[in-house]
């Protein structure tokens, strides 16, 4: 099966920096097939016949024990990633006009709910709930009144990893 790994918090700051090359080659050191990663912000697609919750332990004890320290990793199957891609309207886009990012849900947090939890101005954004992801769309020129930078410090940032449009229309593809 063709999955996608989604390491949150990896290569954003001073911490928790990794190359790709090692990431890759750890990879392929647990067996995993068809390795590539994407882009230096912690997206690797593979293959295997493994369970995503097996996957998911599997990483978290190589990461501990070969990095020394944890990594939230969200796995997601191909077909996963593309039921969320597909639900981004096609005119959405990354540009001088508009913003557009996709959170990945972990488990604790993937319910419609999610929306009415964070503090969102909703007059401001566009934000639509899909199985495992939460999506969203504004104005460049209302990121500050929609409060999008309020969710950093929100309880369940901690619970979701995100990619701009154009990663995780990338991560889709076949």
């Amino acid at each position: 099966m063709k999955y996608a790994a989604l390491l949150r918090g990896i290569n954003v700051g001073l911490t928790k920096r990794i190359d790709m090359k090692h990431l890759k080659a750890l990879f392929e050191g647990l067996g995993y097939t068809g390795v590539s990663t994407y882009i230096n912000s912690g997206n690797i697609r593979f293959e295997s016949n493994d369970t995503a919750a097996s996957i998911a332990a599997c990483l978290d004890a190589c990461f501990r024990k070969e990095l020394g320290f944890e990594i939230p990793t969200l796995i997601k199957t191909l077909e996963e990633m593309q039921l969320i891609a597909a639900e981004i309207p096609a005119h959405w886009q990354n540009d001088t006009e508009q913003r557009t990012d996709v959170a990945y849900l972990f488990d604790e947090i993937d319910n419609i709910d999610i929306i009415d939890r964070l503090p969102f101005k909703k007059d401001f954004i566009n934000v639509r709930y899909v199985k495992g992801a939460i999506i969203w769309n504004l104005s460049r020129e209302h990121v500050y009144k929609s409060h999008l930078g309020k969710l950093i410090g929100h309880p369940h940032y901690q619970k979701m990893t995100m990619r701009n449009v154009n990663t995780a229309r990338q991560l889709a593809k076949e």
